[in-house]
């Protein structure tokens, strides 16, 4: 119910929140000297409109008008003059309203009471110099504090934008480029007449609407993930057959988990596609998911033809392994761990994704081993 209201009328709350903050703290600081906190309440609440107008003319109408044009000299004089006149608006209320208040509250209490703020005409009370002063300082000290909190929200939001935009750049390169790879297979199996087309076909169309239509969030199941895995390894052991040995090993409980969606499938495709596609004979892939409570685990090895160590470019520079890279960085920065192992013979990726930041391991136990084999060999009797 709260988190119904709350998404209704977010800006609305906050506002009010900051407001009663501000209230709340210039009751305290005015209770000083005072009888009670309802006095200094009721002070502040006489003095509070001028507040709220200045910081609205400015962050409302003043900053857009003149600060997102970049119109400095404008947005400098306009400033002044708004500064100008709601601190001689705060002058007039304390003249008029508070002062006079505060003074009848106080007589009842000391007769001999006497106040020189309220000494002399009300010109005489205005022009005081040691007064106006005060008054500038008070209202733009709630001003200031609020348009710092403000700017700090927009270099957020601007940041978040930024974010989510490289985010759907790196995602949106996912998709042409595994459709490309997908296609390659589906394009090698029609060349032989298969009577698999069909299935893969309709195995792709999964694939595709996943991407296309469920993958458009932050965060996606788990058990969904894994479904278009299996959909990408069923397609690829159409293509490889006996060619092939695959092995697939899920640990787990993959119900109730969220993941960021596209990060594992271009891991295992990376296998296929530079590892077993590149070989004639004696192919192996090894494919890994261990989950957690707290953590996501993927380790995929996968053999790889001498050749290749010695003429070609690494599995890491492929756009595929790339892309997972940049979107770790984004999505999960001080929670992942994503270590490439490229041997002579084998390639190895371990992928450790922590659901709870807390809980990843030091830094200081990533070392990398001799060889790759013996690190997935410690954790895993599978590989």
């Amino acid at each position: 119910m709260l988190n119904k209201i709350w998404s209704r009328h977010s800006k609305l709350l906050r506002h009010l929140l900051f407001w009663g903050i501000c209230t709340t703290i210039l009751t305290f600081l005015f209770a000083v000297g005072l009888p009670s906190y309802w006095l200094a309440l009721k002070l502040v609440l006489m003095l509070l409109p001028v507040h709220i107008g200045y910081y609205y003319t400015v962050s409302a109408i003043i900053i857009p008008k003149f600060l997102y044009r970049r119109e400095f000299a404008a947005l400098a004089v306009s400033f002044i003059l708004v500064c100008i006149f709601f601190t001689c608006c705060y002058r007039l209320i304390e003249i008029f309203f508070a002062d006079p208040y505060l003074f009848g509250q106080m007589k009842p209490l000391n007769p001999t009471f006497k106040w020189k703020k309220i000494e002399g005409s009300i010109p005489q009370q205005f022009f005081n110099g040691q007064y106006m002063v005060h008054a500038l300082e008070q209202t733009n000290a709630i001003v200031f504090g609020g348009l710092l909190i403000k700017f700090i929200g927009m270099w957020y939001d601007r940041k978040q934008m930024a974010l989510n935009s490289e985010l759907n750049f790196l995602r949106a390169q996912i998709h042409p480029h595994f459709l490309f790879n997908t296609l390659n297979n589906l394009y090698s199996l029609t060349l032989n007449n298969s009577p698999a087309s069909p299935g893969v076909v309709l195995d792709l169309s999964q694939i595709l609407r996943y991407m296309l239509y469920e993958c458009n969030t932050d965060y996606v199941p788990l058990k969904k993930d894994i479904e278009i895995i299996r959909h990408y390894i069923g397609l690829e052991q159409l293509r490889y057959g006996d060619r092939l040995d695959l092995n697939l090993n899920i640990k787990g409980d993959i119900h109730g988990q969220q993941i960021a969606p596209l990060l594992m499938i271009p891991l295992i495709e990376n296998a296929f596609k530079h590892g077993a596609s590149e070989m004639i004979e004696e192919a192996w892939i090894n494919i890994v998911i261990e989950v957690e409570p707290s953590s996501i685990k993927l380790k995929v090895s996968n053999s790889k033809p001498l050749e290749q160590h010695q003429g070609n470019r690494s599995h890491f520079g492929k756009i595929g392994l790339e892309n997972v890279k940049k979107r770790l960085a984004l999505i999960y920065p001080e929670s992942h761990i994503f270590s490439v192992h490229d041997q002579e013979d084998m390639f190895a990726v371990i992928l450790h994704i922590e659901l709870f930041p807390s809980l990843l391991p030091s830094k200081r136990k990533r070392s990398n081993p001799s060889h790759p084999l013996l690190a997935l060999s410690a954790t895993d009797g599978n590989l």
